[in-house]
C-alpha cells in the first residue's frame, strides 16, 4: 500500500523514526544503520513495507531499494516475521547477505538473535535461488573474511553490535581481513 514516503524527519531513535509526509506523522521501523544515517530535520526518502497484523499496521523502511526486496524476501519466509527480518537485515549489507545464503552458511545467520540453526537453514532453503536476483553481482564478497574481521573485533573487545556496525562502513573494495579490521579499528576509535 504505501511503497515510498519522502518528508522530514521529526524525531529518531535506534529502531524507529518518525517521518512527517503530508501533515503525517508516520513511525518507521529502521536497522540501526539507517537510524544513525537518517538525521532529526532533514529530508528523507524511504522505501517501505506496510505489515499488516490483526492489532497494528508497522510500516518498515529502508533507505536502499535492494535492501527493502531482501527484506520482502526474508519475511515470506515462514517463520520469520518483520522484526527478525529487519534484524538479519542489520547483520550486514545485502550483498554479504545474499553471500550468506548462496553460500549455505547458516551459522552467519545464526548470529541473529532469534534465529536459531532450522531457521537460518530453512532461509538458505527457501531463498537460495531468490537472492541473485535481487542484489548485483558478489564479486567484491568474501564471507570467510568477513566472519573473520567480525570474530577479530570481537576478540579484541567490542561487541558484536560495534563490530558489525564498524564492518558495515567499510568500503567493499576492501578485500583482506587484516584491512578490513584496520579500517573497523579506525572507524572505532573515532
Amino acid at each position: 500500500m504505501i511503497g515510498q514516503l519522502k518528508g522530514e524527519i521529526s524525531y529518531k531513535e535506534e529502531r524507529f523514526v518518525i517521518l512527517n509526509a503530508g501533515g503525517v506523522g508516520y513511525k518507521v521501523f529502521v536497522t540501526p544503520e539507517t537510524g544513525q544515517n537518517l538525521k532529526e530535520k532533514t529530508t528523507a526518502s524511504l522505501w517501505t513495507h506496510l505489515v499488516v497484523r490483526e492489532d497494528a499496521l508497522d510500516l518498515y523502511g529502508f533507505l536502499a531499494k535492494t535492501e527493502l526486496q531482501f527484506f520482502e524476501l526474508l519475511i515470506s519466509v515462514s517463520g520469520v516475521g518483520p522484526k527478525s527480518a529487519l534484524s538479519v537485515l542489520s547483520l550486514a549489507p545485502p550483498d554479504v547477505l545474499k553471500k550468506a545464503v548462496s553460500a549455505g552458511d547458516s551459522s552467519y545467520l545464526t548470529q541473529v538473535s532469534g534465529i536459531g540453526r532450522k531457521i537460518a537453514e530453512k532461509i538458505i532453503l527457501e531463498l537460495k535461488d531468490k537472492v541473485i536476483n535481487i542484489v548485483g553481482p558478489d564479486d567484491n564478497v568474501d564471507l570467510t573474511q568477513e566472519t573473520e574481521a567480525l570474530q577479530a573485533l570481537e576478540a579484541l573487545g567490542y561487541s558484536t553490535r560495534e563490530a558489525r556496525e564498524a564492518l558495515r562502513r567499510i568500503p567493499a573494495d576492501i578485500a583482506t581481513t587484516e584491512d578490513k579490521v584496520k579500517k573497523a579499528l579506525k572507524s572505532l576509535q573515532k
